[in-house]
């Protein structure tokens, strides 16, 4: 199981956000070039960015501060938030990023994810974010109609191989993850499925390996200190 140690950005600077708030805001680092580093230096081989201005308003306000990251950093990183058209896909894509996460357009807009897949291959994830059990959009702000397994088939129906959930109520609260959750949408699907929410600690971890999980994303826990990422990754392997 992968590892994929977490950084938000604000404003350039490496933030976390309680239960998805944005008003519930830690500002962790103003140089997340130097976070990257460090996950590096504890063993990651992949980091998951999301850019959470971009989430809400659509555009990529943090783009510049992305791309130091991929290039201080130097190993695989993925990007969400706000990518919600071709243009933005591919800009990521060609500054050396390695996979783009979708969210809202993935929602609202399926046709373009399914083109988007079609153009890009396993480039191309998809974030399923919940809300009381229902697929939250616009940086978590709003909620849409879908339960998650409805979703996750469309997904997978449209050649989709990776899916990141998260459970927003797990989020930033270091209570742990939601091991029903993950449990049964992977007895579900035959997806890539990263746990995101709640990762806090070595059991969590330990528990989403033997479900047989693709990926897990620790956000808070790191920044924190209740999770040593050399022994996360350790553990996963």
């Amino acid at each position: 199981m992968i590892i994929f140690p977490a950084i938000d950005l604000i404003g350039g600077k490496a933030v976390r956000l309680l239960h998805g708030d944005y008003r519930k805001m830690t500002v962790y680092s103003e140089h997340p070039e130097d976070v990257a580093r460090d996950f590096v230096s504890a063993g990651a081989t992949h980091i998951h960015l999301v850019d959470l201005e971009g989430a809400k308003s659509g555009d990529m306000p943090n783009f510049a501060t992305i791309c130091r990251i991929r290039e201080a950093s130097g190993v695989f990183c993925e990007v969400g938030g706000g990518i919600r058209d071709m243009e933005k896909v591919s800009r990521y894509l060609d500054s050396g990023i390695q996979r783009v996460i979708l969210g809202t357009a993935a929602v609202q807009d399926p046709a373009f994810a399914e083109a988007a897949v079609k153009k890009y291959g396993n480039r191309i994830a998809v974030g399923v974010d919940l809300k009381d059990g229902f697929v939250a959009v616009k940086g978590w702000t709003e909620k849409s109609g879908l339960d998650a397994y409805t979703f996750c088939r469309r997904m997978q129906e449209i050649g989709v191989e990776t899916i990141i959930c998260t459970d927003i109520s797990k989020d930033g609260a270091m209570q742990g993850t939601n091991r029903e959750l993950y449990q049964q949408l992977s007895s579900t699907f035959s997806l890539h499925l990263v746990a995101s929410g709640g990762v806090s600690s070595l059991s969590d971890i330990l528990y989403l390996k033997e479900l047989g999980m693709y990926g897990a994303i620790i956000g808070k826990a790191y920044y924190t200190g209740a999770v040593d990422l050399a022994k996360a990754i350790e553990v996963a392997a």
